[in-house]
């Protein structure tokens, strides 16, 4: 199955969250997952808290940063 296209997953506006990246169609930063995590969550907790956040945004994202990182492995 083909992984969802981040991008696709994600949105930034100026006026929206105060131009933070946010997971499309919410207000949600995608800081305060990463936050959330930092701090012990799970990822089912993180979309209890935040309903608006679909599972496929969440994998989106940590796929994309997976493929950041091994391309700094690469470099």
């Amino acid at each position: 199955m083909k992984t969802p296209n981040p991008l696709n997953m994600l949105e930034r506006q100026p006026d929206k969250a105060s131009g933070a990246w946010v997971f499309k169609g919410t207000r949600v930063p995608i800081s305060a997952f990463f936050e959330n995590l930092k701090d012990g969550a799970s990822i089912d907790q993180f979309l209890e808290w935040f309903p608006g956040v679909t599972r496929a945004q969440v994998e989106a994202l940590l796929d994309y940063k997976f493929a950041a990182l091994e391309q700094i492995a690469i470099c």
